[in-house]
């Protein structure tokens, strides 16, 4: 267990600080999984489990409906940009305060200060967000121990600036590969060059048209784009080989298959020699309808608005509960160097969803 104690009587932005002081990049959680699992044991009002270096803590009160707060406690590589610092403004400066150290902070906040809530709540704490999705620590967890994750309604406190986002995108990344035929390039007739074989790749996603939805109200706006191009042997060579890289940002209304399909379809009568599945991670519909999902809205205010990118609202909804992400961080900060955080938000973020579940 670590040495270093979470002080959970400190209000939100000073937790807040204090969390972002303990580097946890992907892969390296263990200390504050730690941590965070001492601090939690010592509420009585709460069970813990602990699945590698995942914490779980929920009250068992016999409510009616139990909800589910949830918050990744890896960050992406330090910048620079640690310890943190507080300026004479009320901002939080540093690595993991927009995503998503804050919204954790406010979770630990709920857990030690709302003993009898109106509701049943799990707390997940989880690592290897910010990573490749089969090191995903909640996949782990949901593979593990299902039972640990069964609500009716979760929230993720992913940075959504203090405002209901709903759902979220699918993100899909396909590997497009071309061949050719090397040679000497002063004699570039005695072969075929890979990379220019990539052009109809290229001329496709420059006119494709992506699709705008309407889901529940919110309007996403798909992507589909060339995100690296890799080919070449030397600077006197014909290359034989050319591979486009291609990220496809989906709307919820579009199932993991559709999407798969879709982009087979674009890329159809492109040349293509080898069409490969990087990453594929499904998309969340917002949920909005849900009586839970209302009752919240009807809690913390403002108008819900669309999630663009990936958040583990999908691995919620693949396990039957209908989720949203509300947080405190800044979505545009996120990952940056000069990442930070407004202190308010996260006292206000606290305030309504303590608001909500002590009503």
């Amino acid at each position: 267990m670590s040495e270093t104690v979470l002080d959970l009587t400190l209000d939100g932005p000073a937790l807040t600080a204090s969390l972002v002081d303990f580097p946890s990049v992907s892969g390296e959680e263990k200390s504050l999984a730690d941590a965070i699992e001492q601090a939690l044991r010592g509420l009585p009002h709460l069970t813990v489990d602990r699945h590698g270096n995942n914490v779980v803590a929920r009250t068992t009160l016999g409510r009616g409906e139990r909800i589910v707060l949830a918050g990744h406690i890896d960050t992406v590589p330090i910048a620079d940009n640690l310890p943190s610092r507080l300026d004479e403004n009320g901002v939080l400066w540093g690595c993991g305060t927009s995503d998503m150290k804050a919204g954790v902070a406010v979770q630990l906040r709920i857990a030690a200060t709302v003993p009898e809530p109106n509701r049943d709540l799990t707390f997940i704490f989880y690592d290897n967000e910010e990573v490749a999705a089969d090191l995903n620590g909640l996949g782990h967890v949901a593979d593990a121990h299902p039972e640990w994750l069964e609500g009716d309604f979760a929230v993720l406190l992913e940075p959504s600036d203090g405002e209901v986002e709903g759902g979220c995108q699918g993100t899909l990344r396909v590997y497009l590969r071309t061949t050719g035929e090397r040679a000497h390039s002063a004699r570039s007739w005695m072969g075929s060059n890979a990379i220019h074989a990539a052009t109809p790749i290229l001329q496709r996603l420059a006119a494709y048209e992506p699709r705008r939805p309407v889901i529940d109200g919110l309007e996403y706006r798909e992507g589909l784009n060339a995100v690296r191009i890799e080919g070449g042997v030397a600077d006197n060579v014909i290359p034989d080989a050319c591979t486009v890289v291609v990220n496809y940002r989906y709307a919820p209304d579009r199932s993991a298959e559709e999407a798969l399909a879709h982009v087979h379809e674009v890329f159809a009568d492109c040349g293509v020699a080898e069409f490969t599945v990087d990453d594929h991670s499904g998309a969340a519909l917002p949920g909005l309808s849900h009586p839970a999902a209302a009752a919240f809205m009807a809690a913390v205010g403002g108008t819900a608005r669309p999630k663009f990118g990936w958040t583990d609202v999908s691995r919620f909804g693949g396990l039957g509960v209908p989720a949203v992400n509300y947080g405190p961080g800044d979505p545009l900060f996120a990952h940056k160097r000069d990442e930070h955080v407004v202190t308010e938000r996260i006292t206000h973020c606290e305030k309504k969803l303590r608001d909500w579940l002590t009503a």
